[in-house]
């Protein structure tokens, strides 16, 4: 932890909405103009997207059903690490990106699904901000989750990751309901052993839990809405989360544990929100204090 260079780190599996979390935080910046590293976790999976199907059908012939990229062996936790450990001491690090799709790789004149070469994080940043899968890692030879001043977790109920996963891969990238659902088969090892244990680091975990059965993830047509949702938000450590207020300013929320509120899943950013910049404004202000 550092309070001249801060680290807020966002995890969660594929499918959990980590990518609306850091829309939240996006806004949040703007507001405050503060200016933020960015950081996603894709870029630190050790291979690029055709040698990860390569080594996932070798590992298929070797009889290896659970290679997955959840898992440290298709990760660089000690990179990841590095770069956390480093921007803390000194404000830089070593990053690349990972490129999604056709648009992202465009400006790079590199093909979809490769990784950009390794650059150092710009200088005089306000703090670097990581969304991704391995933002909370504790591993015999690699502890990330003492690093980030902020850890986020974002954890729905399995079934929902489910659900949000199959809609996402079979609408946006063309996937079966049988190749998904293979995918969640071959990770669920590396998802019990490397994504659940994370969200005891965590300092907060938001969990959307659908209001509207959601029994049979794999035949479900379409996402649960957030109007269709609660959220259940815990906090590790809540001595200064002043509740009532949240509780006035969120209608329909309500205390289910000394730590933790739930609120209305469509109110759900509005909670992100009140909760997350005062987070910030004590970042900054430390940071200033700092020098």
């Amino acid at each position: 932890m550092s309070e001249r260079h801060p680290i807020i780190a966002i995890t969660g599996s594929s499918g959990a909405g980590t990518t609306s979390v850091t829309r939240t935080f996006d806004n949040i910046f703007r507001r405050e103009n503060v200016n933020a590293a960015v950081i996603e976790g894709d870029s630190f999976h050790r291979h690029d997207r055709k040698e990860m199907k390569v080594r996932l059908a070798e590992a298929e012939a070797q009889g290896n059903k659970n290679f997955s990229h959840f898992g440290p062996e298709n990760n660089l936790f000690p990179e990841l690490e590095a770069l956390f450990r480093d921007y803390a001491t000194t404000g830089i690090g070593k990053r690349r990106k990972y490129l999604h799709d056709t648009d992202e790789a465009a400006p790079y004149q590199q093909e979809p699904g490769t990784f950009t070469p390794w650059e150092n994080v710009p200088k005089n940043t306000d703090l670097l901000f990581y969304e991704g899968l391995h933002g909370a890692v504790v591993t015999p030879e690699v502890n990330i989750a003492q690093h980030p001043d902020l850890l986020i977790g974002v954890v729905p109920v399995i079934n929902l990751e489910w659900i949000q996963k199959l809609y996402r891969d079979k609408k946006q990238r063309g996937y079966s309901t049988e190749a998904v659902t293979d995918t969640i088969l071959r990770r669920m090892p590396d998802y019990v052993n490397y994504i659940c244990p994370q969200f005891m680091h965590t300092h907060v975990n938001f969990q959307r839990v659908p209001m509207v059965d959601t029994s049979n993830p794999f035949i479900a047509r379409e996402v649960p809405s957030p109007d269709e949702s609660m959220v259940v938000i815990r906090f590790a450590q809540p001595k200064g989360i002043d509740f009532q207020y949240l509780r006035s300013m969120v209608d329909g929320s309500f205390m289910s544990r000394a730590n933790t509120i739930v609120v209305p899943g469509g109110k759900m950013e509005l909670a992100m929100q009140l909760i997350f910049t005062p987070f910030i404004w004590r970042m900054m202000e430390r940071k200033k204090r700092a020098g």
